[in-house]
């Protein structure tokens, strides 16, 4: 099969497109073949080396965690799916951007979504999920979120408005009419936030999720009364300084679907070929893109 694949950690520019062995299901996963996969900021950390440290890489290495596509394999002991349904789901850290990936969490791709739009979904779901599951029941309750209208912060935003929570994101100004489609109320990020977010929250907020990584993290303490009502998916160099609870994105199949069932839509900023994925890279490290950045294979 093709796959994008790196030999050696390095920029962009290390990532090849060539043939290589096909990956099979094994007990309780699935295999896909992919239509389209997600460029996630872990991806380009991966391959050049930057997080090395605490994800040592088996090279060579195919990027990318999360895909969509439609079964062709199904493990030992997996019910509930059959060849030919569409999927959207992740596997391990490594294996997505190629035409076969394994899956070992899975959710039914929504009519309303393009599989391309489902590429985007798996681990923005999956680490959304996890963040608003440590803040507890948010019915109710005041949430804001830093970093609204990311891949991740958009997933964050519909999930927590369908479990009953007022939101409130920051974005920069361009992207507040696209925060107020997912339901919440925006306001943009840097100096000065702490008062803007008491004006529009005067009688306080609950809870707190970080997933810009934007420097802020002391301010969301300080608006949240506190590190315990603090979450980041994004800031793991500022968090144990301050006592914030730093998370990761867990496989978690329930929440795919939830992610799926709440009225979000995942949203594309830009699309890749195979071929060209060292571009697709290089626009993930430069940052701040409204949405996600996907393969299509």
């Amino acid at each position: 099969m093709r796959a994008a694949r790196y030999h050696d950690h390095g920029p962009a520019d290390v990532l090849v497109i060539e043939d290589v062995p096909e990956p099979h299901a094994g007990p309780g996963e699935i295999r896909i073949q992919v239509t389209a996969a997600s460029v996630n900021p872990v991806d380009w950390k991966l391959r050049s080396g930057a997080a090395a440290a605490a994800f040592p890489v088996d090279l060579p290495a195919i990027p990318g965690r999360d895909a969509a596509g439609v079964v062709d394999e199904v493990g030992d002991g997996v019910t509930g799916v059959t060849v030919g349904d569409r999927v959207f789901g992740l596997g391990g850290l490594f294996g997505a951007s190629a035409e076969y990936a394994t899956l070992s969490a899975w959710a039914p791709v929504p009519e309303h979504w393009t599989l391309e739009q489902a590429a985007g979904a798996g681990l923005a779901v999956a680490t959304a999920g996890r963040g608003l599951d440590a803040l507890g029941d948010l019915k109710g309750r005041t949430l804001l979120v830093e970093g609204a209208a990311g891949g991740v912060g958009s997933a964050v935003v519909a999930m927590a408005v369908a479990r009953g929570a007022t939101v409130i994101g920051t974005a920069s100004s361009g992207k507040h009419d696209y925060l107020r489609s997912l339901g919440a109320v925006p306001t943009t990020y840097g100096n000065g936030l702490v008062d803007r977010v008491r004006e529009l929250a005067p009688s306080g907020v609950d809870a707190v999720l970080d997933a810009a990584a934007s420097g802020s993290l002391g301010d969301l303490v300080e608006i949240a009364g506190g590190p315990d009502h603090v979450v980041t998916i994004a800031d793991a160099g500022r968090a144990a300084g301050l006592g914030v609870r730093h998370l990761y994105a867990e496989n978690n199949s329930a929440v795919l679907a939830e992610g799926a069932a709440c009225g979000y839509t995942p949203h594309l900023a830009s699309t890749f070929p195979l071929d060209k994925i060292a571009e697709a890279h290089r626009e993930a490290e430069r940052g701040h893109t409204q949405g996600k950045i996907v393969i299509v294979l």
